[in-house]
């Protein structure tokens, strides 16, 4: 259940309380695609960077080690470990950004598995199945997710597609939620916005959707290659006819100031491997923007990180040993950045949220939408 606490012109304090725990929103998830954050990280570590959510991926559990082994595993939280709420993407995406072939009907999509080539079936009562058997909090609706950019006419029936997918979603999910076997009889529903950057697209979509009463709506297809003014374009023409008593996810997005400019957009919740692919990279986040621990410069910098910093790694290591261990290749370099950057992101939602709570969020915003996207 969504309770919206203070607006600020657009952007919304609010909380969603789960059979897993309450996230405060403003929030920010954290990608653990099979089960796990790259980098080494566990849900124990997540405690401590100030995780609320894990999203965990459906395409790629269900390929690896299989969802029913999942379920006789006690189910995602069980086997991670990791006791707060969880999403599991449809495994949408990954279908129409991995497979090499597939095939798209009504009764949903065959493709071939990235892995292996074999030949799978993936559908809405599939997807649902297998996020059934994961046992997450949140379970995101199949979509079809379509190639940027495309011509209005196949935007608008994909569109029509997803709506009817979507119908079957919710009917599935009643169905799987009410079996005396199911890991989590109080599994929920969010479904996705999809149009292009098709603003009228987008806006019926929307409407058509709201309908169905879900638990949560997203906006998904964007973050793909558009201009980001475009991106923004599209939040404001779709969040007016999203639900107010509903969380408002925008998929896969993004940088800390595409956050912020979506959540001064009405937007609630978001996930994105940004931080954590980044950081495996050596470019680490701080509110003055964005370091590169394997410039030359770090190599006698015995400062922190960011010394405004209060994370785990802030607190013991320097500039100077990452940078060493990123040029030596070492793993616990990839590890220490990671756990930086998911503080950073996690933190950042606090920030986000106080300024809301303070009535002060547009002033957050302006002091710091220019520095938090440069490059040091």
């Amino acid at each position: 259940m969504y309770r919206l606490i203070k607006q600020e012109g657009a952007a919304r304090r609010g909380e969603f309380t789960t059979v897993h725990g309450t996230i405060q929103m403003p929030a920010f998830m954290n990608v653990a695609t099979c089960g796990a954050i790259k980098g080494a990280v566990s849900a124990q570590d997540l405690k401590e960077v100030h995780c609320q959510v894990q999203l965990c991926n459906t395409y790629h559990l269900h390929l690896r080690p299989g969802d029913e082994i999942v379920k006789k595993l006690g189910g995602l939280h069980k086997m991670t470990r990791w006791d707060g709420p969880i999403l599991t993407d449809s495994g949408g995406f990954q279908v129409f950004s991995l497979a090499k072939l597939r095939n798209i009907k009504e009764e949903g999509v065959t493709f071939a598995s990235h892995i292996d080539g074999h030949k799978i079936f993936m559908g809405p009562e599939e997807s649902m199945r297998i996020q059934s058997h994961l046992g997450s909090t949140i379970a995101m609706a199949f979509d079809e997710c379509v190639e940027n950019p495309a011509t209005y006419e196949y935007a608008k029936a994909s569109c029509a597609r997803t709506a009817r997918w979507l119908e079957r979603c919710k009917a599935e999910m009643q169905r799987l939620n009410s079996l005396p076997d199911t890991l989590n009889p109080n599994q929920m529903l969010w479904g996705i916005n999809q149009g292009c950057t098709f603003e009228d697209l987008r806006v019926d979509h929307m409407k058509r959707i709201r309908e169905l009463d879900l638990d949560g709506y997203a906006i998904g297809g964007l973050a793909v290659g558009e201009p980001a003014e475009v991106m923004y374009q599209v939040i404001e023409a779709v969040t007016p006819f999203m639900p107010e008593d509903k969380p408002r996810y925008l998929m896969g997005v993004g940088t800390p100031a595409n956050i912020l400019e979506a959540v001064r957009r009405g937007v609630d919740i978001f996930d994105c491997v940004m931080p954590t692919r980044n950081a495996r990279h050596a470019h680490v986040f701080t509110m003055e923007g964005v370091r590169n621990l394997m410039n030359a410069k770090y190599t006698l910098d015995e400062s922190p990180i960011d010394p405004e910093c209060d994370c785990p790694v802030c607190r013991s290591f320097t500039r100077a040993y990452l940078h060493h261990l990123f040029k030596a290749g070492e793993m616990l370099g990839m590890r220490l950045a990671v756990l930086h950057n998911l503080y950073f992101y996690n933190t950042l939602m606090e920030k986000i949220r106080l300024a809301l709570d303070e009535g002060r969020f547009e002033a957050f915003y302006q002091q710091h939408i220019e520095n938090i996207a440069r490059r040091i």
